[in-house]
């Protein structure tokens, strides 16, 4: 399918003493594109897969299958079930608390780090492949054009700015991303490395909540509840208010 022509409309500027003005020729915006039927099929895929992937967390514990784990699949089946259950919509506090339990410290936090890269990178891509094509024609007006312009011009800067809010939900993060112009290896850097903080500190929460007055735990939590008020006066500072 072709891409829309721009529309040429014809108007006439004040005539003069000579008699009317030739007609000018302006070049109008083309009108909305619809997304075609294959895209939105896609879509309906990219739904289709999101819900099964949340839906089957009813049927499996991934805590269980991480405590199971043992040998030298230990490390690998801890990443598979943390990138999938980042795409699941699991919350990463938890996810990043269980592998603080299971690893410590010290492997904890590569390893959280690592399986939000992973899970970041799977729904980037089920995102760009399937959702991105119905979607691009609805990213109209002057906010929606403002973001994505600026992630597709300073992708990493953007994203890195995103991971680092802690309020921000990671996997609407990850499919915002998908849906727009930012390039994937700047959106996978800028998620590797935004994500450090927050992980951190809940990774070393998880590994010293057998600790509670440890200070280890104390700084980790009260690091947490920082990141908390933060984001709460962020969202209130950012809440659309009445005009007088």
């Amino acid at each position: 399918m072709s891409a829309p022509q721009p529309i040429v409309a014809l108007t006439s500027t004040a005539s003069d003493a000579t008699g009317p003005a030739p007609a000018v020729a302006v070049e109008l915006p083309p009108p909305p594109r619809r997304p075609r039927r294959g895209a939105l099929l896609r879509l309906g895929a990219l739904l289709v897969l999101l819900a099964a992937a949340a839906a089957s967390l009813l049927l499996w514990d991934p805590s269980a299958v991480l405590s199971a784990a043992s040998g030298p699949w230990r490390i690998p089946i801890a990443l598979s079930v943390y990138a999938f259950g980042s795409v699941a919509f699991l919350p990463r506090p938890a996810l990043n608390a269980g592998m603080g339990v299971l690893f410590g410290s010290l492997w904890g936090v590569p390893l959280a780090v690592a399986g939000s890269a992973l899970g970041a990178a799977a729904a980037f891509a089920l995102g760009r492949w399937l959702g991105r094509e119905a979607l691009r024609p609805l990213v109209r007006g002057k906010v929606l054009t403002e973001i994505d312009r600026r992630l597709s011009q300073q992708g990493f800067r953007s994203v890195l700015l995103v991971r680092l809010f802690p309020g921000a939900p990671f996997q609407a993060g990850n499919l915002a991303c998908a849906f727009s112009n930012v390039r994937f290896w700047p959106y996978l850097a800028g998620t590797a490395l935004g994500v450090v903080p927050t992980t951190t500190a809940y990774v070393v929460a998880g590994a010293s909540a057998s600790s509670p007055t440890s200070p280890a735990f104390l700084v980790s939590a009260a690091v947490i509840a920082a990141m908390c008020v933060f984001s709460a006066v962020s969202l209130w500072r950012a809440r659309p208010r009445r005009s007088a």
